[in-house]
């Protein structure tokens, strides 16, 4: 991505929100300043360009509470969820950590250098001319971006951002057994089936279904050739049947990491990878939360 010469500067400073009421000054100004960004962005005045839109932004500082998730968030400032995901980079809507900053104006800040899978993803999609380089100042971490005001996610970048960033790890396969109870093709008997079998052809690539790190790689009795992939907030992936591995114990990978390929190790009728995802150590029916690009 090329970024121009000079960018405009928001200080490491920012007015600090004590909480969503408009008892709070810092909030209350906020809003106002919210209202005027959107009536000059979404008003009848159309002869507006993007860095005049641009040129409306402020940031303001603010802790979220234990229940302000990015959608509450989205909804007390009126501000769109991709907007506040973008500018704080993060890739899914699992809880913030720690402070957040909150702009006016509604659009996508684009990084100078994407750091995780969504903003590859953006990054990689997206006509970059037009946007206005915005240089954010954080304490001693300054980061560059291309902010487009009124800009919004496409389909398969809102898939990704709510399904919680996972994608199937193979990029063709056939569901052959679901998750859930299904009788043991080994024994017989009815038990839970902690995962999804994908069917493929022997050598088929299998790919990380979300950026982390190789916690364990290994063989199993059961798995067979198995990696597990653990990601952030206590999610873990599990790779089964493998037929050989393309990456290393404690490698960081992304979604577009091949980290082996489908076989037939273990307790296994035939080429297929085994998938499971665990959040907090309990397993997670993956057909709900993976997208399929």
């Amino acid at each position: 991505m090329l970024f121009g010469a000079e960018p405009e500067v928001q200080e490491a400073v920012f007015p600090v929100i004590e909480r969503l009421d408009v008892r709070d000054p810092a909030f209350k100004q906020y809003l106002a300043d919210v209202d005027l960004a959107r009536r000059r962005l979404f008003g009848n005045d159309r002869d507006q360009t993007r860095a005049d839109l641009a040129g409306l932004l402020r940031l303001y500082a603010y802790t979220p509470g234990k229940d302000d998730d990015i959608f509450r968030l989205s909804a007390r400032c009126n501000i769109p969820y991709t907007t506040l995901a973008t500018l704080n980079r993060v890739n899914h809507p699992d809880p913030f950590k720690g402070p957040v900053l909150l702009p006016n104006v509604p659009g996508l800040f684009i990084p100078e250098t994407p750091a995780n899978d969504l903003e590859r993803l953006i990054s990689s999609s997206r006509d970059m001319e037009g946007g206005t380089i915005i240089t954010v100042r954080r304490g001693e971490e300054t980061e560059r971006f291309l902010f487009f005001p009124g800009a919004d996610f496409n389909p398969t970048e809102r898939s990704y951002f709510l399904n919680s960033g996972f994608r199937f790890p193979l990029r063709t396969y056939r569901i052959s057994s679901p998750f859930g109870m299904r009788p043991n093709p080994f024994t017989g008997r009815i038990q839970n089936h902690r995962g999804l079998d994908l069917a493929a052809p022997q050598g088929t690539e299998v790919y990380s279904a979300r950026e982390g790190k190789v916690a364990e790689l290994g063989t199993d009795s059961v798995y067979g050739n198995y990696i597990i992939i653990a990601h952030d907030d206590g999610w873990v992936s599990l790779y089964g049947h493998l037929s050989a591995f393309s990456t290393s114990l404690h490698s960081a990978v992304t979604r577009d990491s091949i980290i082996g390929k489908v076989g037939s190790t273990g307790q296994s009728t035939g080429p297929h990878l085994h998938f499971e995802l665990r959040k907090n150590g309990t397993a997670q029916d993956p057909t709900k939360l993976l997208f399929r690009n």
